[in-house]
């Protein structure tokens, strides 16, 4: 062997040994990144928030007037105490600035700061959707690893055709088939749950609680039945991928029982594509589901959103954009982040 060959057999070796990684460094430059494409993004969905819903048909002043016969002073006076005199251009840089601090302006139907109005709202939608996205994850990942793990059998093409059914059914019309059937009544199948609302009024402490969940059970069904089937596919899709990998083979001939290398070996490596699809769940857990909202009259977010749009209430429809964007956006990045943890070649 010549010596000029020496130095190109060990390039050869520090190749195969893989990449050069400056340890530490890795990370720092993925997170900046991420953060950053995060906040562009934010930007992005602060201006078209603002120019979208101006495009809607319709004048806010006019329809807030309920069709009264207002004078044209009295409607420019709205006008001008709403900002909606001003030049395009004044009142972008006005949303922009103000919404930067947090104010997104005042409500034009309510009269009131779009701040107060969407943590009003909050909290309901946050206990519908969040007791839905609880359940149908669970339900999405327990029944997508017995799919896969008994692929073509049975019970897998029935929970496969089943959850790709309720996935394809619009949530608003199977929300509208549970109230005639559970809450109106059909035939021997008597009326059991409220048509809508969040609440009967008049109860208090353990009473009001059971009446809020009296309340709150259509609306999870309805969610439940519609988005499980995505966690569950998503979820089989990729323990598939992972069933003919030879650590399986290797764990199965050491004798470990086919339940334990399921749980221990093959779901964790499987569940990087839906650790993705929960952190996008979680951020439309804020944003919340605006036709079910709607269907069930309850008062959260998405309730809102539809009565914004109606008017169009233009600072409430804004605010109410963002906090809906900013929430999927947040929990993306957040899923971004927590990747290198799971695995860590993806910050290289």
């Amino acid at each position: 062997m010549t010596a000029d060959a020496t130095p190109a057999l060990a390039e050869d070796k520090h190749t195969a040994a893989g990449p050069r990684v400056r340890k530490g460094s890795a990370y720092p430059r993925y997170l900046a990144g991420k953060v950053a494409g995060a906040a562009v993004s934010l930007l992005a969905v602060l201006v078209t928030s603002f120019f979208l819903f101006r495009l809607i048909p319709g004048d806010p002043v006019k329809t807030m007037t309920g069709g009264r016969q207002v004078s044209a002073e009295q409607l420019a006076a709205y006008r001008e105490e709403f900002g909606l005199d001003l030049p395009l251009w004044r009142q972008f840089t006005d949303y922009c600035g103000k919404a930067l601090t947090g104010d997104f302006g005042t409500s034009y139907q309510f009269r009131a700061p779009v701040v107060d109005k969407i943590t009003e709202a909050l909290p309901n939608t946050l206990l519908l959707t969040g007791t839905a996205f609880v359940l149908y994850t669970a339900l999405g990942i327990f029944l997508g690893t017995r799919s896969a793990w008994r692929h073509g059998k049975l019970g897998d093409r029935v929970n496969t055709g089943l959850a790709l059914t309720l996935y394809s059914i619009p949530s608003f019309w199977l929300g509208l088939l549970l109230i005639i059937v559970l809450s109106v009544g059909i035939g021997p199948i008597p009326g059991m749950f409220p048509t809508g609302g969040m609440e009967s009024g008049g109860k208090e402490g353990f009473a009001y609680v059971l009446d809020v969940a009296h309340h709150l059970v259509l609306p999870v069904v309805t969610l439940v039945a519609v988005e499980y089937g995505q966690t569950l596919l998503v979820t089989r899709s990729a323990l598939l991928d992972e069933m003919g990998s030879d650590y399986l083979t290797t764990a199965r001939a050491k004798g470990l029982r086919d339940d334990l290398v399921r749980r221990r070996h093959a779901v964790p490596n499987a569940l990087l594509p839906t650790v993705t699809l929960i952190f996008i769940n979680l951020g439309r857990t804020v944003a919340g589901v605006i036709l079910v909202e709607t269907v069930f009259s309850w008062p959260g977010l998405g309730g809102l959103f539809y009565q914004a749009l109606s008017v169009p209430d233009l600072p409430l429809v804004q605010g109410l954009f963002f906090v809906f964007a900013a929430a999927v956006i947040v929990m993306n990045t957040l899923a971004d982040l927590v990747y290198p943890l799971l695995d860590p070649r993806v910050a290289r």
